[in-house]
């Protein structure tokens, strides 16, 4: 982890007292779901410290970075995002009351400075910005809020995000997202254009964070309503309110553009004219662009990974990013065989984590035995929440055959045939290989099916349950370890593989609620909750994901986040290319 991310850890926690360090993201597949080719600027090495570069007086280059991507936008209607390439670009083409900045710490954006904060933590009343305008010229005002958030809560709208990120904080959200109340019910009004009051279910000491968070983000009701359906299906159906705005986007395509928004209130800030993205879904033909010239930057991986380990411009990172197998338990309405928990176990300790993450990816990823990721949350006292749980779900073949063995008795079968759900780029396809030739040896009688997919699809299939095994990943969404521990919970809307479990689901009300003001006791009870979930083998963890990747020494300042959008190229430039 890199040092200036657990500085910022260990002071937010100074300052929240309870509450814990944390990092960003999204669910996904590696390389997709929380998909982060394009990374950041002059990243240290592990050890070394991440320095953001002034910015000279003068800047003689084309201001034009040439980026990869792996894979296409799924969306970017704030309220439907749930991926992180459509998460990174909403961080860079728009913008909420606050915005992650240079130290990685939340401060006001839209919002014109600090709320004013009720005596019990439940009203936060926020002023808007004067010289916040959409592209179009639009102010933005507090409107734009009460309309996005409500749009998002809406079960008409069929937003996963808006239900998991509203429910237990704004006031009134868990019932709206449940049908019982209306959207205009929502704890949130626009006292006038400028002022935007909120009303908490609980207090929320992390609030303020969230506030960063692309879900949170204004959307305009004139615009969003005029264009219906059309709304955000390419880049001139979208309204911009951040540092650039999105051009050359027909919704479906491998390419795209941002280029600096003139009417962004601090356009000053912003260096870059232009950002030139292209998919490029094989490590081969990505490297071979940087190689050329083309790009500024590449994701390396496997023998690419160890190929450039000791070149001069590789840039690497550990992130809080955690990769894991989803064992859907009901499909098309019927049971699976992996509603039994001995098959569930037996498939996760099956598989050699260690040769997947030194041998196939070889780019820093860590195996993982574990939910909440190493070097990631912190107590009080500097502890790290791994300590508490050690490692709960590793690689055991002798134990996983005699789980399976059981598992196939239990359900009179002598052999099983399963579906893995994966994505369609060149280190998908191998890691599904990978596990497919694993755990086939391991386990007599198991066939494994492949079932590669544009990410795209992948989301739509895990949305409607439609897969047995899928490898999924997920990056936190906010300052706290909750944002993986109640992924979890029975019904809850990232929980698409009916897993149910009455005394996990008790643990995280209660550190939601009850134990909200007891830092230890809350601690206790997310640590518990992660071994439940994987003694019931809910869930087999895979990796936490290590970054290597190679960028011009030309390239600076691009900033990157523990959570939400995966960069900010606000603060970018370009100095010193041949």
């Amino acid at each position: 982890m890199k040092n200036s991310k657990i500085f910022w850890l260990l002071g937010l926690v100074l300052v929240l007292g309870m509450f814990l360090a944390a990092c960003g993201g999204e669910e996904a597949t590696e390389e997709e779901v929380v998909d982060e080719e394009e990374v950041v600027e002059e990243e240290p090495v592990e050890g070394e410290e991440e320095v953001v570069a002034e910015v000279p007086e003068e800047l003689d280059e084309p201001q034009v970075l040439e980026l990869i991507e792996s894979a296409e936008i799924p969306t970017l209607d704030s309220s439907l995002v749930t991926d992180s390439v459509g998460f990174n670009l909403l961080n860079n083409v728009n913008e909420g009351l606050y915005r992650l900045n240079e130290e990685n710490i939340a401060v006001p954006a839209v919002a014109a400075g600090e709320p004013e904060v009720s005596e019990d933590g439940l009203t936060y009343t926020f002023e808007i910005r004067e010289d916040a305008v959409w592209s179009n010229g639009t102010p933005v005002t507090a409107n734009d809020f009460v309309f996005a958030w409500q749009r998002a809560i809406d079960p008409a709208t069929g937003s996963s995000y808006g239900p998991y990120m509203f429910s237990g904080v704004i006031d009134n959200a868990t019932e709206i997202a449940a049908g019982e109340l209306e959207p205009s019910e929502l704890g949130v009004t626009a006292v006038d254009d400028s002022t935007l009051e909120v009303q908490l279910e609980r207090p929320v000491p992390y609030f303020e964070s969230l506030m960063a968070f692309g879900t949170f983000y204004p959307l305009n009701e004139e615009f969003v309503t005029a264009a219906g359906d059309d709304y955000a299906t390419n880049s001139e159906n979208l309204l911009y309110n951040g540092p650039f705005v999105l051009t050359n986007w027909d919704g479906t395509g491998l390419s795209w553009s941002l280029e600096k928004n003139p009417e962004y209130w601090d356009a000053e800030a912003v260096n870059l004219e232009e950002i030139n993205y292209d998919v490029v879904k094989e490590t081969s033909t990505a490297v071979n662009l940087y190689q050329s010239g083309e790009k500024d930057r590449t994701a390396l991986s496997g023998e690419f990974a160890m190929q450039y380990a000791s070149d001069p411009e590789l840039v690497s990172e550990l992130e809080p990013t955690l990769f894991y197998l989803k064992f859907n338990q009901e499909r098309n309405g019927e049971p699976t065989p992996l509603a039994n928990e001995n098959i569930r176990e037996a498939i996760a300790m099956a598989f050699n984590k260690e040769d997947l993450a030194t041998v196939i990816l070889a780019n820093g990823s860590l195996p993982a035995d574990y939910l909440v990721p190493t070097d990631f949350a912190f107590n009080a006292e500097g502890e790290d929440f791994r300590d508490i749980n050690g490692d709960l779900l590793g690689y055991d073949p002798e134990a996983a055959l005699e789980a399976w063995e059981t598992g196939l008795e239990e359900l009179g079968v002598e052999e099983i045939t399963l579906e893995l759900l994966g994505g369609d780029t060149e280190l998908s396809k191998k890691m599904d290989e990978y596990l497919k030739q694993q755990l086939e040896t391991t386990l007599p009688g198991l066939t494994l099916e492949l079932r590669e997919v544009p990410f795209s699809v992948r989301l739509e299939a895990d949305e409607a349950q439609d897969y047995d095994i899928q490898f999924a990943g997920w990056g936190p969404d906010y300052q706290d370890p909750m944002t993986f521990v109640d992924l979890f919970v029975t019904d809850g809307p990232n929980n698409k593989m009916s897993y149910s479990n009455p005394e996990f689901d008790a643990l995280v009300e209660s550190a939601k609620n009850e134990l909200a003001l007891d830092p230890e006791a809350r601690w206790a009870a997310m640590a518990e909750a992660e071994r439940i979930l994987l003694e019931d083998a809910a869930i087999a963890p895979v990796y936490q994901r290590g970054l290597m990747s190679l960028q011009k020494p030309y390239v600076h300042n691009i900033v990157s986040h523990p959570f939400g959008g995966d960069y900010s190229y606000k603060w970018a430039y370009i100095d010193g290319a041949e």
